[in-house]
């Protein structure tokens, strides 16, 4: 098997499980947070604005998928867990500016949580394994896009970033935004950003505090991020209020 079959094969093999595989950081901090604190001793400091800044980050990630899933037409390739699906090729909007902006939006969104750990290795970690997990992905959903759209994709691919943004390249896209798509699309999105720093927050204070806390402040933003979730979830299943409308 050639090196490029290769990592089509592991592309496609990761992208119909990309829903679930990042969940594998769970325990690796876990693991990381006993280690530190067995091999550093005493009470971790924790830095207000440091931890504000990290949620900062995340919710940073969090707006690029938001903008590039406000301007996204129907039929681009997304959300299938079955191989890849495209009717169209979209390239205004985020797609002018960077080849994989959700990618792009969900890297900075696990930075932000890597980096609430306080742990450097692990922040350098996580991006060795986002570089060889997405670049398979990202490898994988080209070929996909090359075949389907030919010289058209070849002409986009040729003045678009992979994946470090510019801004210089940004073209308008003739859709106009939809905040019904954002909200029916990220509610899940913004309650797993929360549900992560709650997480780490309370296997933080376990580790250095050796009792079960959770932070004041982390618990009202969950409870707010839960509220909002329940709230989105029902109006997606049970109403027709973030129906999109054809635009």
């Amino acid at each position: 098997m050639s090196l490029q079959d290769l990592l089509l094969k592991q592309g496609t093999w990761l992208f119909n499980r990309r829903s679930f595989l990042p969940l594998i950081f769970i325990p690796i901090i876990v693991i990381a947070l006993f280690y530190t604190a067995t091999t550093n001793g005493g009470i971790q400091k924790k830095h207000k604005v440091y931890e504000y800044s990290c949620l900062a980050v995340s919710l940073a990630g969090l707006a690029i998928r938001c903008i590039t899933v406000g301007y996204v037409p129907k039929g681009t390739t997304g959300r299938t867990t079955h191989g890849f699906e495209a009717q169209s090729l979209n390239t205004t909007g985020m797609y002018s500016i960077v080849k994989h902006p959700m990618y792009l939006g969900n890297f900075i969104i696990y930075l932000g949580i890597a980096l609430f750990t306080y742990i450097w290795w692990l922040v350098l970690l996580f991006i060795l394994f986002f570089w060889f997990y997405y670049e398979r992905i990202m490898y994988a959903e080209e070929e996909f896009l090359k075949r389907e759209f030919g010289n058209t994709f070849n002409l986009w691919a040729a003045k678009t970033p992979v994946f470090l943004p510019n801004i210089k390249l940004w073209s308008s896209s003739d859709k106009t935004f939809s905040i019904r798509t954002v909200l029916k699309r990220e509610y899940s999105g913004q309650l797993a950003i929360f549900v992560s720093f709650g997480f780490i927050n309370i296997i933080n204070n376990t580790v250095y505090l050796k009792k079960f806390q959770f932070d004041f402040n982390w618990m009202i933003l969950l409870i707010v991020s839960t509220i909002i979730y329940i709230t989105l979830r029902l109006l997606k299943k049970k109403t027709k209020v973030l129906d999109v409308i054809d635009r």
